[in-house]
């Protein structure tokens, strides 16, 4: 009806809906690049769903693609409608600061490379066709596109004070879906790519080095894992091996530090830390998981799973009010709970640290998520 409204007035405008979910995001990006108008086009602005971009939108992008022949996207930053849901919202609110503000933004700072976040860009069109177009062989077709586009040398602009208003999967199901996706992708990702990135002849070594190392290896793989292990398996297990002696620089100091320079990207929030550092560790084990699965290609490796958004259903009462199932119980977050609580009564009894402290605090993360009660 909208389409219709505008095309009465003359605008150029088409609604397209495939029949098939083939490839999901990349097949319907894919086939939606077959219609003969698009030949027409020079650039490709891209939104999900729950995006609403402002009207001056495309008057404030397209000037970076047209005045820079060498500019291949133009990136604008989230800005999230419905952080204040709930806790777990004001969460998500605090690390995606972090990624727009110490990834997107220091990475267009220094030309380096910086990955496209899928939705909220526009893309030069003749970039996409030089670099393959989109391709459906990971979960994460959004990045795979910005690794060739820029293995071909073409640069990446990303606009911090462009912001376009989005939405937070508030339900801790659909979160988990979300990052299973979002850490499981990136590494399938990797496996795929190595060497097509060693070989490549276009850009320098240095920036072959950063796309590997620090881009995929340091903050897609070492992250999850050494979160997760580190903080919820060697540190609770530790106290049960008194002869071990883990440093205070590597458990309190440098964690700390980094912690809270992280949290300077929301201000606002940054009294809610010790509940993100917490939140952070019980994802980690999902990060890890999907890492894995991404990195062997396990059974999951290309499941995608549509993250589900409430938009104002929460104020209108579009939900069911009736009939409400159960929460479910998660049982890897409960099982972790439990062993880091047996840890924590063991310290807290026979140690002679305070380091069941933490690990009192991480084991009731771990068991609130566990019951199903985190986000709406």
């Amino acid at each position: 009806m909208e389409c219709t409204k505008w095309a009465s007035k003359d605008i150029n405008i088409n609604y397209e809906r495939r029949e098939n979910r083939n490839g999901y995001k990349a097949g319907a990006l894919k086939h939606g690049m077959r219609h003969s108008y698009v030949k027409q086009c020079q650039y490709l602005a891209i939104f999900d769903a729950d995006f609403q971009p402002e009207p001056d939108y495309l008057q404030r992008a397209i000037p970076f693609l047209i005045h820079n022949p060498e500019v291949a996207l133009v990136q604008a930053r989230w800005r999230f409608v419905n952080a204040n849901t709930c806790l777990m919202t004001r969460m998500q609110e605090m690390s995606l600061n972090y990624h727009f503000m110490a990834e997107q933004q220091s990475g267009s700072t220094r030309h380096a490379f910086f990955g496209f976040n899928g939705t909220a860009g526009v893309w030069r069109m003749v970039a996409m066709e030089e670099a393959g177009g989109w391709k459906d062989r990971t979960t994460v077709e959004d990045m795979d596109l910005a690794v060739r586009v820029g293995l071909l040398g073409w640069k990446f602009i990303f606009v911090n004070d462009l912001e376009v208003k989005s939405e937070l999967p508030s339900q801790f199901k659909a979160f988990r879906f979300q990052q299973h996706r979002w850490s499981c992708g990136p590494a399938n990702l990797i496996r795929k790519m190595t060497m097509e990135i060693i070989h490549n002849k276009r850009v320098k070594i240095w920036k072959k080095f950063y796309v590997i190392y620090s881009f995929f290896f340091l903050r897609k793989i070492v992250v999850h894992f050494f979160t997760y292990f580190f903080y919820c398996v060697i540190l609770p297990t530790s106290v049960f091996l008194p002869e071990v002696n883990i440093p205070n620089w590597s458990t309190i100091y440098v964690p700390s530090v980094i912690t809270l320079l992280s949290a300077i990207a929301t201000p606002r929030s940054f009294y809610l830390v010790i509940f993100w550092v917490l939140f952070e560790n019980v994802m980690a084990m999902h990060r890890t998981k999907g890492t894995l699965i991404g990195l062997f290609e396990g059974g999951r490796v290309n499941e995608w799973v549509v993250t589900e958004k409430l938009g104002d259903t929460l104020n209108t009462k579009l939900l069911p009010q009736n009939g409400r199932l159960p929460k479910r119980v998660n049982l890897k977050e409960m099982m972790m709970g439990i062993y880091i609580l047996c840890c924590a009564c063991y310290d807290f009894a026979f140690g002679n640290a305070f380091l069941y402290l933490y690990l009192f605090m991480q084991a009731t993360a771990f068991l609130i998520s566990g019951v199903g009660f985190v986000g709406t």
